[in-house]
């Protein structure tokens, strides 16, 4: 299949930041996936600084108050461990002076979860999207590769950006 002509990320990831991102020729789906109304879910595990504390972790779970405003209240659990990730090419600290989370935001402002985890005092050292909705990274694809979803991966993506299915005038062409 070749690759279309005007692809378009569904989201922006930083450049220090790393994972999943979906690239489309669809602005309908698009539009769907981006806009903040339809409260789609993006999955991230994320290395922070310091060893956050119940209170820190619960502030990062009811909204925190950053530079933009207040965040939408988002789903927080400390991991017992490093996720299984490529190496990452940044010189990071000892693993004693970090601690790995796995964030899901229902929202998606400018580096969102940076000021969040700055917020409560546990800077971001590593940041890796590692899902959207029910779309996850392949374990299997390196940095930098990109693929076409399989069949159900997009079954999957389209059943939750067109919960209701597609109306008939935006139906892809």
């Amino acid at each position: 299949m070749g690759i279309p002509r005007a692809l378009h990320p569904a989201g922006r990831l930083d450049m220090d930041s790393e994972g999943l991102l979906i690239l489309t020729d669809d602005g309908q789906t698009l539009h769907r996936l981006t806009h903040p109304h339809f409260s789609h879910s993006k999955t991230y595990v994320v290395l922070v600084l310091g060893q956050p504390d119940v209170e820190a972790l619960n502030t990062l779970r009811q909204g925190v108050e950053i530079k933009l405003g207040t965040t939408r209240p988002a789903d927080v659990e400390r991991l017992g461990g490093p996720p299984p990730l490529p190496e990452s090419p940044q010189l990071l600290p000892h693993p004693s002076k970090t601690t790995w989370l796995r964030m899901v935001l229902y929202e998606g402002m400018n580096r969102q979860i940076k000021r969040m985890t700055a917020a409560v005092g546990h800077p971001t050292v590593r940041l890796v999207r590692v899902a959207i909705g029910r779309l996850t990274l392949p374990p299997d694809l390196a940095p930098g590769e990109w693929r076409d979803l399989n069949a159900l991966e997009r079954q999957a993506l389209m059943s939750d950006v067109w919960p209701h299915g597609r109306p008939p005038e935006v139906a892809a062409h």
